[in-house]
Order: C-alpha cells, then sequence, then structure tokens
C-alpha cells in the first residue's frame, strides 16, 4: 500500500505514523527525542528513526514509503528545508530536508512547522474538516495557531502567520518571551494559568488542570485565575475575527483538555465581545497530540502531488 512517513518532532518526544494518501494511519510509533543528549544525538535520531520506519513499511505494508514529512518547533525556512532555529532542541540552520532525503535514499521530503502542521491535520481531516476558512490555535506553554484558508494553511509573508500568542490583548501587561508586554500567552497559555494558579493557591507545583479542577470544584480563586485567562484568548479571538472573519475557531494544546470548563465560558466571552462581526463558531481540536505528525504526513503527500503537477 502506498504511504508516507509523518513525524513530529518534539521537545520531549517524536511522534510518528505511517499515513496512507486518504490520511489513514497504517502505523504509529513514538520515541523520545533525546535532547538531553545534544543537538548531534537528537538529529541522528531523528534520522535513525525515519530510517526505521522506512523499514517498517518495506516489512508491514510490502513496499517503500513515497515519501517524508516531519514537523519541528521553532522557526522554519519551509522552501528551502532548513530548521533555522529551536531553542528547545538547540540547532541553527539545519539543513533537516537535505539530511532526511539523504538517510532515506533520496526520498522527496517536507518540511513544516508543528503547529501550522497541526492545523493543517485539523482542518482536512480533524475539527475543521469541511471548513474552508478556520483559525487553529495551540493552547500550550505558549500560544501559537494557524490560519486555514481552502485546505491549506497560510504561514505568511516571513513565515510568521497565525502567530496569535504575540497578540498584545494587555498593552503594559506582563513581560513575554519575544519582548513585549501583554501577549496574548502571558494570560492565557497552560504555562500563564499554571503560575497564576500555583500563586493563588500556595503551591508551588500546583498547574494549569489541577487549576481547571479546582473551577469544576467550585474554587473561587481558581474562578478568579480562570476567568482572567479565558477574558484575554476571548480578546484575541475577537482580534482575529475581525482581521481574519473565519467561520470556525478550533481550539487544541493541553488547556483545551479541560472541556466545557474551558469552552463554555470562552463562547460566552466571544460572543459578549463581537459587535458587527459574524460569530465563529468555538470548537475543541480532535486529533489532540498527534495532530503535527498527521499535518507532516499530508505535507508529504501535497509534496508529491506538486511533483507531479510540476
Amino acid at each position: 500500500m502506498k504511504h508516507v512517513i509523518a513525524l513530529d518532532v518534539g521537545g520531549t518526544g517524536m511522534k510518528a505514523a505511517l499515513l496512507a494518501q486518504d490520511g489513514s494511519v497504517l502505523l504509529e510509533a513514538r520515541r523520545p527525542t533525546g535532547r538531553e543528549h545534544g543537538t548531534d544525538a537528537v538529529v541522528a535520531t531523528i534520522l535513525d528513526f525515519a530510517a526505521e520506519l522506512a523499514d517498517e513499511g518495506r516489512t508491514r505494508l510490502g513496499s517503500a514509503p513515497v515519501a517524508a514529512g516531519v514537523a519541528v518547533p521553532g522557526t522554519i525556512d519551509e522552501k528551502n528545508g532548513i530548521a533555522v532555529f529551536s531553542a528547545n532542541l538547540g540547532w541553527r540552520d539545519l539543513p533537516l530536508r537535505k539530511l532526511l532525503g539523504e538517510r532515506l535514499g533520496g526520498l522527496p521530503v517536507a518540511l513544516g512547522h508543528d503547529v501550522r502542521s497541526g492545523g493543517l491535520a485539523e482542518g482536512r481531516i480533524g475539527a475543521g474538516r469541511g471548513v474552508d476558512r478556520f483559525l487553529f490555535v495551540a493552547l500550550g506553554t505558549g500560544i501559537a495557531g494557524a490560519i486555514g484558508i481552502g485546505g491549506r494553511i497560510e504561514a505568511g509573508a516571513h513565515g510568521y502567520g497565525g502567530e496569535i500568542g504575540h497578540v498584545v490583548v494587555r498593552p503594559g501587561g506582563p513581560l513575554c518571551g519575544c519582548g513585549a508586554r501583554g501577549c496574548l500567552e502571558t494570560l492565557a497559555s497552560a504555562s500563564a494559568v499554571s503560575r497564576a494558579w500555583a500563586e493563588a493557591c500556595g503551591d508551588p507545583d500546583a498547574d494549569a488542570a489541577a487549576c481547571a479542577a479546582a473551577v469544576e470544584a467550585g474554587d473561587p480563586r481558581a474562578a478568579e485565575v480562570w476567568q482572567v485567562a479565558v477574558d484575554a484568548l476571548a480578546d484575541g479571538i475577537v482580534l482575529a475575527q475581525s482581521l481574519l472573519d473565519p467561520s470556525t475557531v478550533i481550539v487544541g494544546g493541553g488547556l483545551a483538555e479541560a472541556g466545557d470548563t474551558l469552552f463554555t465560558p470562552l463562547r460566552t466571552a466571544v460572543s459578549e465581545r463581537l459587535t458587527f462581526q459574524m460569530p465563529p463558531v468555538v470548537v475543541p481540536a480532535m486529533l489532540r497530540d498527534t495532530a503535527a505528525s498527521l499535518g507532516a504526513g499530508l505535507l508529504a503527500w501535497d509534496l508529491l502531488s506538486t511533483e507531479v503537477t510540476a
């Protein structure tokens, strides 16, 4: 059966699949990234993992993969296949597409950004299936996003399209890692909620999941922390709605695991802020932590389609 390698490289772990052209998963695998061993070791692990996946395809499916897609965090140059920078993984200007292609015997390789790849998968085979225009928002350690238009992700002129986490929603607010103050991710990311709840409850180990549980239990301190995050997120979504006019906003990432505890007040807050804008449908992501790897596989299939029509 024809298939591609789909690989998502995260800060702590890698998720992979062999993906059929219709998006169905033929095989899944996971492996630690091993960043504690250094950048060279991480790159070697990626290449080894991809080669082993290719072997698995030959053994289990009776044929070699026809392409590969890899999604990575940080700054990337998709056109030239360069992983420009990743603070978590320690690389700079890594020619990852070239290295993978060589290791896989000249196989075509697509390189994508992890969140945009996740957004692509959600748009085509997840919560945004059949939706022409959507915004994907990933609430994790930070906040990132992807703009979906006509079945593809709009990366922008310089590759930074969708960075909703760095929209300023509270001017003069908390200092962000990007250097600005009041960015959305300083208030509504899982790490921001964790910090605020740890301070409010006095437990340095408390996290966002614990805050959500406390909200459900009726703790007023947790409710206050949670509402700060919900209000900031609603402001960011309404700003994006004014600029992009998506029909659907797909919210994923760790904070979205809170389910209705997040989505019920968030939908209300978004609705209250809209004036002339058409309201978006706000829905949870479907693919969870497999979205980026599935999106990498879809990029690989897109690459083959492009080569055929070129």
